[in-house]
């Protein structure tokens, strides 16, 4: 009597399909990995769908350029500057806030921003200087800013020390030094930065 032979087969496991945020997500971490390996030269959109297992399709639908999918990563990615706690001293909270300012631009989306930074052409430069400025800059002023009002009121600040030039000091040194120096910012370095610079530009 003849025996039948059932071959087994494996059990096809299926991925569920992504859509909206979840989707978006997926492509623009896959930017910020490309960003990361590649650069913003080897960047291509084919290259992050296949990151984001996703069709080509589905990145052109959302971000017609490339510019426009950095530039939402970018955004997106960046850790935001949260309010300086008051540790009872100026000098403390701007240590502080330099540091914060580290964890924002030492991220992942941080290195890919200073990477676009060095590699793209100017006229695509002015569009990523745009995301530097509304993620990095304006809240580090803003927050500058408070540390130094505060200081004023407890007399270890002169009056006037939230001039724009003044809060734009950290800031600048801090993009100066990291994108022309290559300089990783170590506590030290900060120190040195306030207690040579900051404070006796402060001091009442």
């Amino acid at each position: 009597m003849a025996t039948s032979r059932w071959t087994a087969v494996p059990a096809r496991t299926f991925s569920p399909r992504r859509r909206g945020p979840v989707l978006e997500r997926a492509i623009l971490d896959a930017a910020l990995d490309q960003l990361s390996t590649v650069g913003w030269s080897g960047l291509t959109m084919e290259g992050v769908a296949a990151g984001a297992q996703t069709g080509k399709a589905a990145v052109y639908r959302r971000w017609p350029s490339k510019e426009d999918l950095v530039v939402q990563a970018l955004r997106d990615g960046l850790p935001r500057l949260d309010g300086v706690p008051d540790l009872g001293g100026v000098r403390e909270d701007l240590l502080q806030l330099c540091r914060q300012m580290r964890v924002t631009m030492f991220s992942r989306p941080g290195f890919a921003l200073r990477a676009v930074l060095h590699e793209c052409d100017a006229t695509t430069a002015e569009r990523f200087h745009e995301v530097i400025f509304e993620g990095v800059i304006e809240p580090s002023v803003k927050l500058i800013k408070e540390v130094l009002r505060r200081g004023i009121e407890r007399g270890e600040v002169r009056s006037g020390g939230t001039e724009a030039f003044v809060c734009d000091v950290i800031p600048a040194m801090f993009m100066y030094r990291t994108k022309v120096c290559g300089s990783e910012w170590r506590d030290e370095e900060f120190e040195a930065l306030i207690d040579q610079v900051m404070v006796p530009l402060l001091r009442p």
